[in-house]
Protein backbone atom coordinates (compact mmCIF):
# COMPACT_ATOMS: atom_id res chain seq x y z
CA UNK A 1 0.00 0.00 0.00
CA UNK A 2 1.41 3.61 -1.01
CA UNK A 3 2.30 6.22 1.39
CA UNK A 4 -0.59 8.29 -0.53
CA UNK A 5 -3.09 5.83 -0.31
CA UNK A 6 -2.57 4.99 3.21
CA UNK A 7 -2.89 8.65 4.16
CA UNK A 8 -6.19 9.01 2.20
CA UNK A 9 -7.82 5.63 3.82
CA UNK A 10 -6.71 6.73 7.21
CA UNK A 11 -8.93 10.15 6.18
CA UNK A 12 -11.92 8.21 5.15
CA UNK A 13 -11.90 6.10 7.92
CA UNK A 14 -11.71 9.03 10.59
CA UNK A 15 -14.56 10.70 8.27
CA UNK A 16 -16.71 7.36 9.51
CA UNK A 17 -17.11 6.79 5.56
CA UNK A 18 -19.10 3.98 4.48
CA UNK A 19 -16.89 0.99 3.33
CA UNK A 20 -18.54 1.20 -0.63
CA UNK A 21 -17.42 5.04 -0.03
CA UNK A 22 -13.83 4.43 0.75
CA UNK A 23 -13.42 1.35 -1.95
CA UNK A 24 -14.69 3.74 -4.44
CA UNK A 25 -12.83 6.91 -3.98
CA UNK A 26 -9.51 4.87 -4.00
CA UNK A 27 -10.45 3.33 -7.35
CA UNK A 28 -11.23 6.51 -8.50
CA UNK A 29 -7.77 8.21 -7.25
CA UNK A 30 -5.89 4.84 -8.82
CA UNK A 31 -7.60 5.53 -12.23
CA UNK A 32 -6.65 9.09 -12.02
CA UNK A 33 -3.22 8.22 -11.72
CA UNK A 34 -3.35 5.28 -13.97
CA UNK A 35 -4.44 7.65 -16.74
CA UNK A 36 -1.51 10.26 -16.29
CA UNK A 37 1.22 7.23 -15.26
CA UNK A 38 2.52 9.19 -12.45
CA UNK A 39 1.62 9.08 -8.63
CA UNK A 40 -1.61 11.54 -7.79
CA UNK A 41 0.38 13.44 -5.43
CA UNK A 42 2.63 14.94 -8.24
CA UNK A 43 -0.27 16.00 -10.08
CA UNK A 44 -2.13 19.06 -9.81
CA UNK A 45 -5.59 20.88 -10.74
CA UNK A 46 -4.64 21.55 -13.70
CA UNK A 47 -4.49 17.40 -14.29
CA UNK A 48 -7.73 17.10 -12.38
CA UNK A 49 -9.70 19.23 -15.20
CA UNK A 50 -8.34 17.64 -17.33
CA UNK A 51 -8.94 14.16 -16.50
CA UNK A 52 -12.31 15.82 -15.49
CA UNK A 53 -12.90 16.19 -19.03
CA UNK A 54 -11.72 13.38 -20.38
CA UNK A 55 -13.92 11.40 -18.41
CA UNK A 56 -17.24 13.55 -19.87
CA UNK A 57 -15.42 13.89 -23.49
CA UNK A 58 -14.87 9.95 -24.04
CA UNK A 59 -19.04 9.14 -22.40
CA UNK A 60 -18.02 5.70 -21.56
CA UNK A 61 -19.15 7.07 -18.16
CA UNK A 62 -22.19 8.43 -16.94
CA UNK A 63 -22.32 11.80 -15.00
CA UNK A 64 -23.06 10.69 -12.00
CA UNK A 65 -20.20 8.32 -12.22
CA UNK A 66 -17.86 11.05 -13.28
CA UNK A 67 -19.31 13.03 -10.17
CA UNK A 68 -18.23 10.36 -7.85
CA UNK A 69 -15.00 10.54 -9.27
CA UNK A 70 -14.59 14.70 -8.66
CA UNK A 71 -16.35 14.52 -5.42
CA UNK A 72 -13.14 11.53 -4.33
CA UNK A 73 -10.14 13.51 -6.09
CA UNK A 74 -11.46 16.63 -4.43
CA UNK A 75 -11.19 14.70 -1.10
CA UNK A 76 -7.82 13.53 -2.02
CA UNK A 77 -6.01 17.05 -2.98
CA UNK A 78 -8.51 19.22 -0.21
CA UNK A 79 -8.34 16.90 2.92
CA UNK A 80 -5.56 14.25 2.11
CA UNK A 81 -3.04 16.70 0.37
CA UNK A 82 -4.45 19.87 2.08
CA UNK A 83 -4.05 21.72 -0.90
CA UNK A 84 -6.02 25.17 -1.05
CA UNK A 85 -8.39 24.42 -4.32
CA UNK A 86 -11.27 26.53 -5.40
CA UNK A 87 -14.23 23.94 -5.16
CA UNK A 88 -15.75 25.96 -8.06
CA UNK A 89 -12.86 25.06 -10.61
CA UNK A 90 -14.06 21.58 -10.40
CA UNK A 91 -17.82 21.36 -10.95
CA UNK A 92 -19.81 18.69 -10.59
CA UNK A 93 -21.16 17.84 -14.00
CA UNK A 94 -24.90 18.43 -14.98
CA UNK A 95 -26.67 14.78 -14.96
CA UNK A 96 -30.37 14.31 -15.85
CA UNK A 97 -32.94 13.40 -13.73
CA UNK A 98 -35.22 10.65 -14.68
CA UNK A 99 -38.65 10.15 -13.25
CA UNK A 100 -38.70 6.71 -11.94
CA UNK A 101 -40.76 4.33 -14.09
CA UNK A 102 -43.88 2.68 -12.23
CA UNK A 103 -45.88 -0.28 -12.23
CA UNK A 104 -49.19 0.38 -12.29
CA UNK A 105 -51.62 -1.48 -9.59
CA UNK A 106 -52.65 -4.20 -12.13
CA UNK A 107 -48.84 -4.67 -13.06
CA UNK A 108 -48.09 -5.01 -9.30
CA UNK A 109 -50.65 -7.36 -8.54
CA UNK A 110 -49.63 -9.81 -11.59
CA UNK A 111 -46.22 -9.48 -10.29
CA UNK A 112 -47.07 -10.31 -7.09
CA UNK A 113 -49.03 -13.71 -8.05
CA UNK A 114 -46.27 -14.67 -10.37
CA UNK A 115 -43.71 -15.03 -7.46
CA UNK A 116 -42.38 -18.41 -7.31
CA UNK A 117 -44.07 -19.39 -3.38
CA UNK A 118 -44.67 -18.11 -0.32
CA UNK A 119 -41.52 -16.96 0.26
CA UNK A 120 -40.58 -14.67 -2.86
CA UNK A 121 -44.52 -13.18 -2.91
CA UNK A 122 -43.89 -11.92 0.99
CA UNK A 123 -40.44 -10.53 0.06
CA UNK A 124 -42.17 -8.53 -3.01
CA UNK A 125 -45.23 -7.38 -1.29
CA UNK A 126 -42.96 -6.39 1.24
CA UNK A 127 -40.64 -4.41 -0.91
CA UNK A 128 -43.69 -2.88 -3.12
CA UNK A 129 -45.88 -2.26 0.57
CA UNK A 130 -42.64 -0.14 2.49
CA UNK A 131 -41.05 1.04 -0.33
CA UNK A 132 -38.08 -0.33 1.59
CA UNK A 133 -34.50 -1.35 -0.35
CA UNK A 134 -33.51 -4.85 -0.47
CA UNK A 135 -30.85 -4.53 1.75
CA UNK A 136 -32.75 -3.19 4.48
CA UNK A 137 -35.45 -6.23 3.84
CA UNK A 138 -32.23 -8.46 4.33
CA UNK A 139 -31.88 -6.94 7.80
CA UNK A 140 -35.47 -7.18 9.16
CA UNK A 141 -36.32 -9.28 11.98
CA UNK A 142 -39.24 -10.28 13.64
CA UNK A 143 -39.26 -8.09 16.41
CA UNK A 144 -39.15 -5.55 13.25
CA UNK A 145 -42.59 -5.05 13.01
CA UNK A 146 -45.19 -4.24 15.42
CA UNK A 147 -48.54 -5.24 14.34
CA UNK A 148 -50.21 -3.25 17.29
CA UNK A 149 -49.36 -0.02 16.00
CA UNK A 150 -49.01 -1.24 12.66
CA UNK A 151 -46.00 -0.08 11.53
CA UNK A 152 -42.34 -1.67 10.67
CA UNK A 153 -38.48 -0.43 11.94
CA UNK A 154 -35.69 -0.59 10.00
CA UNK A 155 -32.80 -0.59 11.44
CA UNK A 156 -29.98 1.57 10.03
CA UNK A 157 -31.13 1.64 6.32
CA UNK A 158 -29.27 3.98 3.66
CA UNK A 159 -27.04 6.65 4.99
CA UNK A 160 -27.03 4.72 8.61
CA UNK A 161 -30.71 6.08 9.76
CA UNK A 162 -33.54 4.32 11.65
CA UNK A 163 -37.15 4.68 10.31
CA UNK A 164 -40.86 3.72 10.71
CA UNK A 165 -42.55 2.50 7.59
CA UNK A 166 -46.23 1.69 7.86
CA UNK A 167 -47.65 -1.85 7.46
CA UNK A 168 -50.96 -2.59 5.37
CA UNK A 169 -53.42 -4.76 6.60
CA UNK A 170 -52.57 -7.22 3.80
CA UNK A 171 -49.34 -7.72 4.38
CA UNK A 172 -49.38 -7.89 7.95
CA UNK A 173 -51.62 -11.24 7.19
CA UNK A 174 -49.43 -12.33 4.40
CA UNK A 175 -46.58 -12.24 6.85
CA UNK A 176 -48.62 -14.12 9.29
CA UNK A 177 -48.94 -17.25 6.74
CA UNK A 178 -45.57 -16.46 5.85
CA UNK A 179 -44.50 -16.51 9.65
CA UNK A 180 -46.73 -19.90 10.46
CA UNK A 181 -44.84 -21.09 7.26
CA UNK A 182 -41.04 -20.49 8.09
CA UNK A 183 -41.67 -21.21 12.03
CA UNK A 184 -38.60 -18.89 12.57
CA UNK A 185 -36.36 -19.69 15.57
CA UNK A 186 -35.21 -15.93 16.23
Amino acid sequence: MTHCRRIMLEELQRRNFSPTTIRSYLYAVERFARHFKCRPDRLNHTHLRSYQAYLLRTGQLQPKTVRLHVSALRFFFVKTLRRRYLLDDTPYPKAPQRLPSILSVEEMARLIEAADGLYHRTMVMMLYSTGMRSAELLQLQVADIDSRRMLIHIRQGKGGRDRYVPLSPTLLATLRVYYRWMRPQT
